[in-house]
């Protein structure tokens, strides 16, 4: 199999020979040592401020998503939200359950946020902003300078959803402003998924501890004290957060999260040289690093998906809803080498000389 999906995404050797050991009990040091080695290793990739925590849930990117609503916004917020496709309104529906005030701003598909789209929230009381920086249904990647510097002038709590974002475009938390990040262990982090990681700077970790908690699998609370010493409150998903360590000490051998973002920066640049004279059209106008979105011009989205899974081996990432027959996406996180896209380069070759597309 040959995978180009967005999440889960291809494993290194490394990271899957780890997968195949036996779990270890983790009530130890070792597993301690460990933990505490990956909150540094984040808050370092994540350009984190100083006094910022790392809180490791066992449960998918979603599960992140709605501790930091849960834990960090209250009904005496006033939110702004970007909804620009299935992840953007996945925070309006959080938002909406938890009762907290909110305006959405919705985005025609594959379009950027721009000055002139913030412009009417400018001194409008707003508390609080939530925004998928990379929406990964359609592959726009947001303005992080244009967010970071909208919150700054209006003292504004910023919330940033980079599951498919950290590791595949520059996300600087102190530089942007940014008081809380997020992000899953199934993508460019490569690993098998069910951890999502929280990144709270200091204005967010003071929101949690003045906060009234209301759950206890997802508090926010118990984990960051658990954390103190390496652990976490519940089971995790131990064997994960052992890769995870891996996959962090792999990166960071490497050059780091600059060097991480330009490998996949170089792998897009090079999918989307070789699909020139294919009948595909790019979706989005401010392409992220991690995605490819497509539109075929000649055959149905999903089709192209299914045929490549059943008769290639290659899979690429459908998307659902109104967008099932219409858009496909190519991922560029993971295991991934110029190699694999010619691989896949000459699939699609294929495919047009059958005629199927």
């Amino acid at each position: 199999m040959l995978n180009f999906a967005v999440g889960p995404v291809m494993s290194s050797e490394e990271v899957r020979a780890i997968g195949a050991e036996q779990v270890p009990y983790f009530r130890t040091a070792e597993f301690s040592a460990v933990m505490l080695e990956n909150e540094k290793l984040v808050l370092k990739f994540a350009k984190a401020p100083e006094g910022s925590r790392v809180v490791f849930l066992t449960g998918s990117g979603t599960s992140a998503m709605e501790a930091s609503v849960m834990h960090t916004l209250t009904p005496e917020d006033k939110a702004l939200v970007v909804n620009g496709g299935s992840f953007g309104h996945r925070f309006v529906q959080m938002l909406e359950l938890h009762e907290i005030p909110h305006t959405e701003i919705k985005m025609p598909m594959g379009k950027g946020l721009t000055a002139e789209m913030l412009a009417p929230y400018e001194n409008q009381g707003y508390t609080a902003f939530l925004v998928n920086i990379d929406e990964t249904s359609t592959g726009v990647l947001y303005d992080i300078d244009l967010i970071g510097d909208f919150c700054r002038r209006n003292n504004i709590y910023l919330i940033v959803d980079a599951i498919s974002a950290f590791f595949t475009d520059p996300l600087d938390m102190t530089a942007r402003g940014i008081d809380l990040m997020l992000t899953g262990s199934q993508k460019a982090l490569a690993c098998p998924p069910g951890v999502a990681l929280i990144v709270l700077a200091p204005r967010a970790l003071e929101r949690v501890e003045k906060g009234k908690t209301k759950c206890m699998y997802l508090d926010l609370k118990d984990a960051l004290k658990n954390g103190e010493r390496g652990q976490t409150p519940f089971t995790p998903a131990v064997g994960t957060l052992r890769q995870i360590n891996a996959r962090l000490r792999q990166i960071d051998r490497a050059g780091g999260v600059d060097a991480e973002i330009a490998r996949i920066a170089g792998l897009a640049a090079y999918f989307r040289a070789q699909i020139k004279d294919l009948p595909f059209e790019l979706v989005s106008e401010s392409p992220t690093n991690a995605v490819t979105p497509l539109h075929p011009t000649t055959a149905k989205a999903y089709d192209i998906f299914t045929i490549l899974k059943d008769e290639y081996g290659i899979w690429i990432c459908p998307n659902g809803g109104e967008m099932r027959d219409t858009v496909f996406r190519v991922g560029h996180i993971g295991d991934l080498h110029e190699s694999d896209y010619d691989t896949l380069i000459a699939a699609f070759k294929d495919l047009q000389k059958r005629g199927i597309i």
